[in-house]
């Protein structure tokens, strides 16, 4: 069974920085890809960024490119997702995912987080 766990949810000023880290608590595995996603309302969960499992190819959602950074440490078995110039519209409760085969990395993931929350106040 795969687990994902978020962290680092936080309520930061507008402009401001947060750092999600996802972690993979149970043996090293390899994944395609590892994603985070957010929760639109009234559409679901829409793709924000992916990275991967070499880290060497990143993708980003046009709303988030230049300002949200993806990586990983393999290490440490984390992902980390930086938000930088945090926008009051960057709201929303955010979720590690992973894909484990060949797929486009902004469809259905096969494995999800239980999301953690960030809030941006003006």
């Amino acid at each position: 069974q795969v687990q994902l766990v978020e962290s680092g949810g936080a309520l930061v000023q507008a402009a401001g920085s947060v750092r999600l880290p996802c972690l993979d608590p149970g043996r090293a595995r390899t994944f395609y890809a590892m994603c985070w996603f957010c929760r639109v309302s009234g559409k679901g969960r829409e793709f924000v960024t992916a990275i991967n499992w070499g880290g060497s190819s990143t993708n980003y959602a046009d709303s988030v490119n230049g300002r949200f950074t993806i990586s990983r440490d393999h290490a440490k078995n984390t992902v980390y997702l930086k938000m930088n110039s945090l926008k009051p519209e960057d709201t929303d409760i955010y979720y590690c995912a992973a894909h484990t085969t060949l797929v486009a990395v902004t469809t259905a993931p096969d494995y999800w987080g239980q999301g953690t929350q960030v809030t941006v106040s003006s």
